[in-house]
Parts: C-alpha cells; sequence; structure tokens
C-alpha cells in the first residue's frame, strides 16, 4: 500500500517531508519488512549486550552504569511484533556523553589540526565538514573524554538543531564534540545502522520535543536521553529493515528531484509562454499569443507562483497599452499635457507656485516599446508630484500625537500601524507640508524594495491624521493621470524592474530624483479608466485561480494525511 501511494503522497503539500517520517515510523514499528520466526529474538541478543557491557567493566574499559528503571505498560507508545523487545537507550550503550568547548571560544580555533565538531555539523544525512573547526593536537589530548571514533553516533542536545543525528563513517580519522553535541556509542557497532533509524524517527523526535528542559526549551538532558524507550527487533531484522529503509528513501529522493525538475521546467514554460505576451507590439499580435497561451492554461496555472507571474504580466500589459482597444474619440494625452502645462504657467505667472526645472527630453533608447495611438511619453516628474519626509528627531516622538509614516509601517498596499511612532500633536502643526490626505501614495525608498518588492501604500481615512518621515516619499498624480494607473505601474516590472537601487551607509535605497526622471507611457484620461476596470477584473479572476488552487492543495494534503496515518 505504501509503495502504491507513495507518488500521491510526494505530490502534496510537504508530501515528500511525510513520506520520509512514514517510512521511519513503518520501520521502527516492525511494519516495513516481514518478520521470520527463524531469527534469533531480541531477547537474546540483550544478553550478548549485557554480558559485553560486563566484559568492558570487567576489563576497566567502561565504568559500571547505574540500574535503570523498569519499564511500565503505560509508557510503551506501541505494540511491538513478536521478537522484538522495548529496552531504555543506555542499555545499549556503553558511552553517553556530551562534548566541551575549550576556553577562549573561537580563539582556539586553528587553520589545521584535530576537527571539532559542532552542532551545525552534525545532519541526519551524515556530518557536514565544509567550515569545519580545527583545534591544536594538545588541546585534543586533554579532551579525551569528547574523543569521537569511528561509527559513533552524535546526536544534538540544545539549539534549534535539537534531535539531529549523524553516523560517524567508518574510515573516519579523529575528533572532538562540542558541549552542543552527545556520542552514542553502542555496546555492538551492529546496533548502530537501526539505532540511528530509531534516533531520526518521529517516535524519538517527538519525544526530544516532549522532554525538553529550561524556560526556553531548547535543551536535552543526557540523563534523560539515556532513559528514551527504544524497539529492539532481531538483529537479522535489523539488517533487513536498514536495507529497506534506505532503498525507499533513494526513492523518494528520486521522487523529490523529480519535482524540482518538474518545478524548473514548469517555470521556463511560464516564462516563456507569457513572455510572448509582454513582447507583443500589437493588439494582433497580442491575441494570437494570447490564444496560444490560453490552450495551456490546465497545465500552466497549477500552482501559485504561476498564477503570480500571469498577474504580473497583465499588469505590463496594461501599462504597455496592450490590454484593452484604443478609442480614437479619447482626448490624447498631448492635449492633456498642453493643459496642465498651461495651468502651471498660469500659476507661476500668479506667484501661486516656483517655476519648475525643465526635465530632459526622453530619448529613443530610454523607450522600452512602442506607443499606441494617443499615448505620450513623459518623465514621472512631469505628470507627478513627489515629495520626500522630514527628518523628525528620534528625541522629538513623544507616546502620544500625530503618529509618523515610517519605512516600516508601510506594506504591500497598505499601511501597518502595529508599531506607531508619535510627534506631539503641537509640534506637529509646525509641519503641515509634510501631513499626507486620503488617497495619497506613499512610497518606501529604502530597503524594503530591495528584500522584499516594492512597498508602497495608499492612505485611508483611518490613517489620518499622520506626517511623512525621510525615507519615505509621497506621490501625487496630476489632473491629467489617475492614482489608480499610477498604482499599477509602481507594481509593474517597467518601474520595479528599471529603478536602479543605490546605497546610502550600505543601505540599498531609491531616491525621488531616480523614481521622477524615469520614463512613463501616459495613456487618454478615458483609457486609464478602462485600463483599471479591465485589470481590476482579471486580478479577482487571479484570486479566484489561487482560492481553487488552495483548496485542491488542502484537499490532496488531507488525502494524503489519511493515507499515512492508515498505513502507519
Amino acid at each position: 500500500m505504501l509503495l502504491s501511494n507513495m507518488e500521491l503522497i510526494a505530490t502534496a503539500p510537504g508530501g515528500i517531508a511525510k513520506l520520509r517520517e512514514l517510512i521511519l515510523t513503518l520501520a521502527v514499528q516492525g511494519k516495513l519488512v516481514p518478520q521470520n520466526p527463524a531469527d534469533e529474538p531480541a531477547g537474546v541478543l540483550l544478553k550478548k549486550i549485557r554480558a559485553e557491557k560486563d566484559r568492558l567493566v570487567a576489563e576497566g574499559k567502561i565504568k559500571r552504569d547505574k540500574p535503570l528503571a523498569g519499564i511500565a505498560e503505560e509508557e510503551k507508545p506501541f505494540a511491538l511484533p513478536q521478537g522484538w523487545e522495548w529496552v531504555r537507550l543506555s542499555a545499549l550503550l556503553q558511552k553517553i556523553g556530551a562534548g566541551s568547548t575549550p576556553l577562549g571560544g573561537r580563539e582556539v580555533y586553528v587553520p589545521s589540526g584535530v576537527k571539532f565538531l559542532r552542532s551545525q555539523n552534525v545532519w541526519d544525512e551524515g556530518l557536514r565538514l565544509d567550515g569545519v573547526a580545527f583545534i591544536k593536537p594538545e588541546m585534543h589530548a586533554k579532551m579525551a573524554g569528547t574523543v569521537v571514533v569511528a561509527n559513533d553516533l552524535l546526536f544534538n542536545i540544545t539549539g534549534a538543531s535539537i534531535g539531529r543525528c549523524a553516523v560517524v563513517p567508518s574510515d573516519f580519522d579523529e575528533a572532538n564534540v562540542s558541549q552542543h553535541v552527545t556520542i552514542i556509542r553502542a555496546v555492538l557497532p551492529e546496533l548502530n545502522a537501526f539505532l540511528h533509524k530509531v534516533l531520526v524517527s518521529r517516535h524519538v523526535q517527538q519525544t526530544v520535543m516532549d522532554v525538553q528542559v529550561g524556560v526556553s526549551r531548547e535543551g536535552l538532558s543526557i540523563a534523560k536521553l539515556g532513559q528514551f524507550l527504544i524497539p529492539v527487533p532481531p538483529l537479522a531484522e535489523q539488517s533487513r529493515i536498514v536495507t529497506r529503509v534506505e532503498a525507499l528513501m533513494r526513492l523518494c529522493d528520486a521522487l523529490e528531484a523529480k519535482g524540482q525538475l518538474g518545478a524548473a521546467q514548469h517555470a521556463q514554460l511560464v516564462s516563456t509562454l507569457l513572455g510572448t505576451l509582454t513582447a507583443s507590439t500589437t493588439p494582433e499580435e497580442l491575441a494570437a499569443n494570447w490564444q496560444r497561451v490560453a490552450q495551456h492554461f490546465d497545465l500552466l496555472l497549477d500552482r501559485p507562483e504561476a498564477i503570480d507571474a500571469l498577474e504580473q504580466t497583465l499588469l505590463q500589459l496594461a501599462v504597455r497599452g496592450l490590454l484593452v482597444p484604443q478609442d480614437p474619440t479619447d482626448e490624447p494625452a498631448s492635449a492633456l499635457l498642453q493643459k496642465i502645462r498651461a495651468e502651471k504657467d498660469r500659476l507661476i505667472a500668479t506667484g501661486q507656485i516656483k517655476r519648475d526645472k525643465p526635465l530632459p527630453p526622453i530619448t529613443d533608447d530610454e523607450k522600452p516599446f512602442g506607443l499606441p495611438q494617443g499615448w505620450e511619453w513623459v518623465r514621472v516628474g512631469d505628470v507627478v508630484e513627489l515629495l520626500n519626509g522630514y527628518a523628525f528627531k528620534s528625541e522629538w516622538f513623544k507616546p502620544a500625537g500625530v503618529r509618523l509614516l515610517r519605512n516600516v509601517n508601510i506594506s504591500h498596499g497598505h499601511v501597518d500601524w502595529s508599531v506607531p511612532v508619535m510627534l506631539d500633536a503641537i509640534a506637529a502643526k509646525s509641519y503641515e507640508q509634510f501631513a499626507l490626505r486620503a488617497g495619497d501614495i506613499v512610497l518606501s525608498l529604502d530597503r524594503p524594495i530591495i528584500s522584499t518588492g516594492l512597498k508602497y501604500a495608499v492612505i485611508r481615512d483611518s490613517d489620518l491624521p499622520c506626517l511623512l518621515l525621510q525615507r519615505v516619499a509621497r506621490l501625487t498624480a496630476c489632473a491629467c493621470l489617475s492614482s489608480e494607473f499610477l498604482q499599477l505601474w509602481l507594481k509593474s516590472d517597467l518601474f520595479v524592474g528599471t529603478i536602479d537601487p543605490g546605497r546610502s551607509n550600505g543601505v540599498p535605497h531609491i531616491s525621488t530624483k531616480q523614481v521622477a526622471g524615469l520614463a512613463f507611457a501616459l495613456p487618454p484620461l478615458a483609457e486609464q479608466s478602462r485600463i483599471v476596470t479591465r485589470v481590476t477584473a482579471l486580478r479577482r479572476l487571479c484570486a479566484d485561480l489561487r482560492q481553487r488552487l488552495a483548496e485542491r492543495e488542502a484537499v490532496q494534503a488531507r488525502l494524503a494525511e489519511a493515507l499515512v496515518e492508515s498505513v502507519g
């Protein structure tokens, strides 16, 4: 049943991880391979282990361990097959002990010498020695109790990596371990392979989570680790289980690689087909390319990142004038610009505003595409008024007053006031030129535009009153540009992919001067309205697609979970 459903489970969200967990669960419960009545039972194996421990004690090689508490029936988490036994971990070991870190911290590390293994070197699939630390041989000699030998198991007992466990390779030379790593050394080396599977299984990992100590719950004591319950099969069955687990894990690796390859191929297909849309130069060419893409929608739009790519493509088509047809009766953008210029000249002549510095004309090299009829190339600064915030001093901040809009308050499309900063209300009256109004667009000029994509917000009535702090810009569209169309451009790759961040004190940033100098394709005002309406409708469809995809994935995940439970 497991093999017949592996493909289905693997394709569910987090499916490969569920598969690996299920395989180990079946292994430690004795459900992965059939039992053989001819196998020497685990009870005999445990007597041999006890005899070997007594021999090592008699020879002075190890200390006699304290008697372990008996195992009550209510402690046993599941029933074992015939021939298996429950034991406490320490009963199987000749050594269980954490390492130590030499005094001096990183200063004692040297470029070469004896390897010093830390928690970052210990992974379930084995040791990772990239960037391993080294200590001097004389330091190694002083830390004899922390020496690692071939075939040891290393188990992390603190920090975020708690519970990770690695088998030391049989050809390993020598090393010491830090206090964050425990050495687990079995009495019989033949136990190591199966014991490792048990230690990384959900049975032990859940116990690790349940018995951590300390307020932060980030540590596991060696005493408690030694008390863990371990299911022990006959030695011959252990070998069969390990062989079977490793074969199934290789199959999981293949399924995982197949999924990654599929994801890469899918992303390339999406990029290629959607790229034909943005490469279109005429509505007729776009219609033909769209028809080609539409034939593959079922294949293309089967994952969230593909829908994100489609939505960005729609934005690019919108701001290029390819999403809605042009209307020859629309007043062209050139006429709008003339009216704006005439009004500006009137205000300058009457002394109401200062004469603005003319922006340089747009060269052909700056024009990324040809314009539809009625559109005009302008500089952003020709149609958008940009204002940078004021550098209010932190000592002016008060527990109450008028809120200051900072970088951290700008989320994707809206303002987040969960971390507010206030300016005294009386002092705020002196800075009314930085007061924001409902409908204003504000743009982050610092790091967020680089790390998480463009961050802008639209001011709502509920955000007021508030003042604009430095490193945030206010964008006010003139009468020839709708605020909604400006937002489409801000979200499109024509802005996000074009703006070139500089650095101020090592922090990526953009400036209002950069934004003002960008080339902007201005449509007729009536066409702007039609474009916004069309994009809004298409984005609703994208939201519906995401919802349906999420529902499908939820059903698939529940089905996979049910299969896991039924098999386990």
